[in-house]
């Protein structure tokens, strides 16, 4: 603990604001991928009952306001209004993921920025001192790379949570055009 304060007590405000900002970014991170993951998982299996009652008769369309406007029983649908459907879906459950992608792409950035200032700022106060050995920087520069490590390693969930979230919204998007096929199968059927 003691040496979680000297840290904090001796690191710059630039370094401060860096890993308070990367911390800002891990938990947005957290959130979106909870939130999505939770949203996402509902929608595939709402989807998935949906095409089971498509497929053996028991309803003709998804269950969905846009298809059932104005007390119409959705007699009038189109491979358009179907495409709408499917797009305002996957609009939804998509939401957010930009937010992880610039996470992962930003917080390494973020990270070196923080101690490229600290060594900046390292350096400056050693080369006061004249004549500097190795054991004095060496633990400067140590210090200084935690923000690289806090960067990397806010990336890494992010860049993995988006991969999760962008399959999962793909597979939401298969079972939504299946259904999409299923319905405009059995409308060339009649």
């Amino acid at each position: 603990m003691a040496m979680l304060q000297n840290f904090f007590y001796e690191s710059g405000p630039v370094t401060l604001f860096v890993l308070f900002w990367l911390s800002l970014y891990f938990i947005l991170t957290l959130w979106i991928f909870i939130y999505k993951f939770i949203s996402i998982r509902a929608f595939i299996a709402k989807e998935k009952i949906s095409l089971d009652r498509i497929i053996k008769d028991e309803q003709r369309l998804p269950d969905y306001p846009i298809f059932y406007f104005n007390g119409d029983t959705g007699t009038n649908i189109s491979k358009e209004m179907l495409h709408i459907w499917k797009n305002q879906i996957l609009k939804q459950s998509t939401t957010g993921l930009v937010v992880l992608s610039i996470v992962s792409s930003t917080a390494p950035f973020i990270g070196l920025f923080g101690t490229v200032v600290e060594i900046l700022d390292a350096f400056a106060r050693l080369g006061m001192g004249g004549q500097i050995s190795f054991d004095v920087i060496a633990p400067i520069i140590s210090k200084a790379l935690i923000a690289t490590a806090a960067g990397i390693l806010t990336a890494i969930p992010a860049y993995s949570f988006f991969l999760i979230l962008k399959r999962k919204a793909y597979d939401l998007s298969v079972y939504i055009q299946m259904q999409i096929d299923m319905i405009l199968s059995k409308n060339t059927e009649k």
